[in-house]
């Protein structure tokens, strides 16, 4: 049975500018965009969202009450961010929801049969507008990597 369309709860999540600052750091940035005083609202790096995690809950999980995964098997397949008005500055306070995509099935060589599952993570504003969404595709293989 497939879980597409299932979503979790939503979380919210503060854009701040000293974790903003701290992200383009380890992301050994040197876009000084990042950089200005937390006052001046600097913008996030595209990629930034990808903390999103530390602010979700296992309620925030579009899988919660499944089995749990077994992470031998699961890869990280691919990951998109798409911004209809660039991407989020220090201040705003965004409300995540994440739902599953689309789920598929593809026969692999080592692996056996992966499963592809879309994660699609919707940010939206204190007015409920879309600020960001993000999507990730985790693939399950049939056997662990290490066989």
């Amino acid at each position: 049975m497939s879980d597409e369309g299932k979503q979790g709860q939503p979380y919210e999540m503060i854009v701040e500018a000293g974790k903003v600052r701290e992200f383009a750091r380890a992301a050994k940035s040197r876009n000084p965009a990042y950089f200005v005083p937390a006052e001046s609202h600097p913008v996030s790096p595209v990629t930034f969202l990808a903390s999103s995690a530390f602010w979700s809950t296992p309620e925030s999980s579009p899988s919660r009450g499944g089995p749990p995964p077994n992470w031998e098997r699961i890869l990280h397949g691919e990951q998109e961010f798409v911004f209809p008005n660039g991407p989020p500055h220090a201040g705003d306070v965004l409300t995540a929801t994440t739902r599953i995509g689309k789920e598929y099935e593809k026969e692999g060589k080592r692996g056996g049969t992966m499963k592809f599952s879309e994660l699609i993570t919707e940010f939206r504003d204190r007015d409920g507008n879309l600020v960001a969404e993000s999507k990730s595709t985790a693939i399950e293989t049939g056997k662990a990597t290490t066989e």
